[in-house]
């Protein structure tokens, strides 16, 4: 099987999405692929029991991607052997009452991962440059003070927000959360053949949804606005990383391997020695369990 390397997917300069895979050749079938990621899924669910014991360091995976691009399916399969107290899901989709009432990354703060756990977030922050964008009328939403008719909208406006976005993610990687974000780079064809499944089998007909294709129309504007979003934001302590997502079994195998060869090189990551007292009295403690 064909080696998965870092560097074939981490975007470190300008990228035009139209040149970047959405599908790679890993050189295996199907089950040699599984099998692969069951090794490694198991590794970093044992990464993450050290991760928890040390204590200093929390994971936050953003996963983006157009509709059917497979985020669900591969959080399932990735992070299938962790503790499950040792990783929290959050999926952010149309914001509430509440969250109106707040900056738009009020909700994102409160679903960070603490030190030593997971978080995998189901669309991201990015959402709020991506979506929004798409639809600015979404904004007005958000009761900005500033903003009172989409006219009010403009580049400077998307410079500021670029800028906060920059400015969290240097402040969490600046705090100990390392940063992984995932573009699940989907091709429009293979998305058209998803949801023609959705429609097609009866057990998938509740996955579909009308406005799915209503923003399939739109593939081209979002894809300008996935373009300028990686090229702004992606920095060594914040990475994105083009996920070829035609095949779904590699997508996964490649966002686990980027994960686990990347936290595996943080060699401060160890679980902590035993107090002097505990230690030296460990045989004595022992002794007093076998006797009860």
């Amino acid at each position: 099987m064909k080696k998965i390397k870092i560097k074939d997917y981490k975007i470190t300069s300008k990228i035009k999405i139209e040149t970047l895979p959405t599908l790679v050749d890993l050189k295996a079938d199907k089950e040699t692929i599984e099998d692969e990621l069951r090794k490694i899924r198991r590794q970093l669910g044992k990464l993450q029991d050290t991760m928890y014991a040390h204590g200093k360091y929390s994971v936050l995976v953003c996963l983006q991607g157009m509709d059917t691009s497979g985020k669900d399916s591969l959080i399932r399969e990735v992070f299938k052997d962790f503790n499950a107290r040792g990783v929290e899901v959050m999926s952010f989709k149309v914001p509430t009452a509440l969250e109106l009432k707040h900056d738009f990354l009020w909700r994102h703060y409160l679903a960070l991962p603490a030190r030593g756990k997971f978080g995998v977030h189901n669309r991201t922050h990015y959402e709020n440059v991506l979506v929004t964008r798409v639809h600015p009328n979404y904004i007005l939403g958000e009761n900005l003070p500033s903003i009172r008719t989409v006219d009010d909208i403009n580049a400077e406006f998307w410079e500021k927000r670029f800028n906060q976005i920059l400015n969290f993610e240097k402040h969490l990687a600046e705090n100990g959360t390392i940063i992984f974000k995932f573009f699940m780079n989907l091709s429009k064809e293979e998305q058209k053949h998803r949801l023609l499944r959705r429609l097609n089998l009866k057990e998938k007909n509740w996955k579909f949804s009308a406005g799915d294709l209503v923003e399939r129309k739109l593939w081209g504007t979002y894809m300008d606005c996935y373009e300028e979003a990686i090229n702004r934001t992606s920095k060594d302590h914040a990475p994105w990383y083009n996920i070829p997502a035609d095949n779904k079994p590699a997508a996964r195998l490649t966002v686990a391997t980027i994960l686990y060869d990347t936290l595996k090189e943080y060699k401060d990551i160890k679980e902590p020695e035993l107090d002097t007292k505990t230690k030296a009295n460990i045989d004595l403690y022992r002794q007093e369990l076998n006797n009860e």
